[in-house]
């Protein structure tokens, strides 16, 4: 390293201030899965519960090769947990730690109720465990924390149609609204317009995976999510930049996307960045999340580091207004939320 390529002390210390910044200014997380926040200890001690054994070593549980790979231990992970007190701690789990590190206020958080049924965990356990962690995080940290049941496209519309009547039969104000995941590639959108179009009588808030960048994605899923499933906020949308034109729909439309700045392999890193920067260049609003953070060995600090390395206040609270304005939070706690942003600096 040359002396002019070498960080002066000035540097050094601007770049451990805006960290120290970063790591403290409040933030709101919407997209992120329950099962992807477990640690792998945590896994390690549900499977034990449950008599599963594991494919691997505990410190090696979450290398996989691919996204398909991925999957399925995260799958193997939601078999995991058959008691209402597991979705209870893998939730404060998650949000003691991301609140402590990155100043996690509000969280909206997916879970697949689809995942547990075949384990005979019902969805009023399932919800039982969440909402007691939900009363935790608040009494403890103050975070404010909603749940968004979330389908998996691979289990089809029948399944999709039980989640919902699950959810309709068990209302609880915070249980917000409806989600859609799982491979993309492998459950076009309009499979779930019925199912979506019954949340949206219901009073139920909507969003879905799309654009994802794992497979060939058509950017057209966009437009059949908005209009025809009509969700107000989408999840990832990163080959949504394959079509210009979608592009400046998206823009006119004034969606919201939660991207992620941390994929779930390796070779997708950078052209993700890339994604995000080009999705913010194009006017669309953009907010930061997990996705799976103890799978994809990442965190919501993390998240922000990887895309403001550098000190960037504009576009740091850009972003976490966006956070606030994409929430479904009731409207008094989205303003207690902004005036936590702004005292904030």
């Amino acid at each position: 390293m040359t002396e002019q390529e070498r960080p002066t002390e000035a540097t050094t210390v601007d770049l451990l201030d805006w960290q120290k910044h970063l790591r403290r200014v409040p933030k709101v997380e919407l997209h992120v899965h329950l099962v992807g926040t477990l640690a792998a200890q945590t896994l390690a001690d549900f499977a034990a519960e449950a008599g599963l054994v594991l494919p691997r070593p505990v410190a090696d549980l979450y290398r996989y090769r691919n996204f398909y790979e991925f999957i399925e231990i995260f799958r193997l992970a939601a078999q995991s947990m058959r008691r209402a007190s597991h979705f209870e701690r893998a939730l404060y789990e998650y949000v003691s730690a991301a609140h402590r590190d990155a100043g996690l206020a509000h969280i909206e958080v997916f879970f697949n109720p689809t995942y547990h049924y075949p384990q005979g965990v019902p969805y009023r356990a399932q919800l039982d465990g969440l909402l007691a962690g939900v009363d935790a995080v608040a009494r403890d940290f103050g975070v404010s924390a909603l749940l968004v049941p979330s389908i998996d496209r691979e289990f089809g519309a029948r399944a999709a149609d039980q989640v919902l009547d699950d959810v309709i039969a068990n209302p609880h104000t915070a249980v917000v609204g409806i989600g859609l995941d799982g491979p993309e590639d492998r459950g076009p959108p309009v499979q779930f317009e019925s199912v979506f179009a019954r949340a949206g009588r219901t009073g139920l808030r909507r969003t879905a995976h799309v654009c994802e960048d794992y497979a060939a994605t058509p950017a057209d899923n966009y437009r059949i999510c908005h209009d025809v499933l009509g969700c107000d906020r989408f999840d990832h949308g990163y080959r949504l930049l394959t079509d210009p034109a979608m592009v400046a729909r998206a823009r006119d439309d004034g969606a919201i996307f939660t991207c992620c700045p941390k994929p779930s392999t390796r070779e997708r890193e950078l052209t993700r960045i890339g994604a995000i920067r080009g999705l913010i260049d194009a006017g669309i609003g953009v907010t930061l999340a997990t996705d799976d953070p103890a799978m994809f060995d990442t965190s919501l600090t993390d998240a922000y580091l990887r895309f403001l390395p550098e000190p960037d206040p504009r576009r740091l609270r850009a972003l976490c207004e966006a956070g606030i304005d994409a929430s479904w939070a009731a409207p008094e706690r989205k303003s207690a939320l902004r005036a936590l942003l702004a005292e904030s600096g």
